[in-house]
């Protein structure tokens, strides 16, 4: 039996892009030392939606364009389809944000944020392979290898800290 129209799956690259993104930002910003909170939000944040607006322009003028004009509703559909990317930053902004609350320092919120944003990765991607009919071996592949490009992440944290 085919699998369920296109239309009706949901598409989880945005996701599964924007929360190894928002990995790479904590790693980014964890060797800078102590940091107030509220920046790394920001940061996280706003590297999102920078993110998003990019690849919403890739999509509406290195697609699009050459193929057909662009109207109100496509540039709407476009900017929805991409708006996962912003969305997979708040899990890990939320953490460092509730980090006081968990009597963090600034190491402990890097790790609790880098934590989060890689959890998000794998699932999903996990949902992802879910959604496209994956099952039992190919699903199991599937996350592990997006936790082995999490583990890189860590390495590179691991490898720029000490």
């Amino acid at each position: 039996m085919p699998h369920a129209d296109v239309a009706d799956r949901r598409d989880y690259a945005g996701a599964v892009y924007g929360s190894l993104l928002a990995a790479s930002v904590v790693i980014g910003a964890g060797p800078l030392g102590s940091f107030p909170r509220l920046k790394l939000v920001l940061l996280l944040l706003c590297t999102g939606v920078v993110f998003w607006a990019a690849h919403v322009f890739a999509r509406m003028f290195g697609e699009r364009i050459m193929y057909e004009p662009m109207g109100v509703r496509e540039i709407r559909r476009v900017c929805m389809a991409e708006w996962p990317i912003v969305t997979a930053a708040v899990p890990p902004a939320a953490a460092v944000a509730v980090s006081p609350l968990l009597g963090l320092g600034p190491e402990g919120t890097v790790w609790l944020a880098l934590g989060v944003a890689l959890a998000g990765h794998v699932g999903w991607s996990t949902a992802a392979a879910v959604s496209s009919g994956a099952t039992g071996r190919t699903l199991v592949t599937a996350g592990a290898a997006n936790l082995v490009l999490g583990l890189l992440i860590v390495l590179l944290k691991v490898a720029l800290t000490h």
